[in-house]
């Protein structure tokens, strides 16, 4: 083997390398968890990493700010619930009972700092023929 032949495989290996290990960060990096808000309450392994919270906004306590974008408000599961401060734009179809997905993570006073706010579509986008399906299911 000639000596620019085994450079240039040694320039190709650590290309090889580098761009695997930025790929590997890049994923790891994204990667967070999804949750229900009772099992986040009751397993301690998450309280310390970035997550993703499902449940209802809670009808009482709800605090929202559209021009200082925050909202405050309840996070409720089956049977526990957690103080969300949420920094951001608050969706339209934000309301009290409504199903949302939280992304953020909880901070050491016990209030859960989201800074994704995701609503569950609300009926008004879907088509008439799926609403009079509902009904008459109903």
């Amino acid at each position: 083997m000639t000596h620019v032949r085994i450079k240039m495989l040694i320039a190709g290996l650590v290309l090889i390398a580098s761009v695997s290990y930025l790929a590997v960060a890049g994923v790891k990096s994204g990667w967070v968890y999804y949750l229900h808000v009772d099992d986040f309450v009751q397993d301690s392994t998450y309280q310390d990493r970035r997550v993703r919270l499902f449940g209802l906004v809670d009808t009482e306590n709800v605090e929202v700010a559209p021009a200082m974008l925050t909202a405050k408000f309840d996070l409720q599961g089956e049977s526990n619930s957690i103080p969300i401060h949420y920094q951001g734009v608050v969706p339209d179809t934000f309301k009290p009972g409504g199903e949302v997905m939280v992304e953020g993570k909880l901070d050491d006073a016990g209030i859960f700092q989201a800074d994704t706010l995701m609503t569950k579509c609300a009926s008004k986008y879907q088509s008439e023929e799926h609403a009079k399906r509902l009904e008459e299911a109903q």
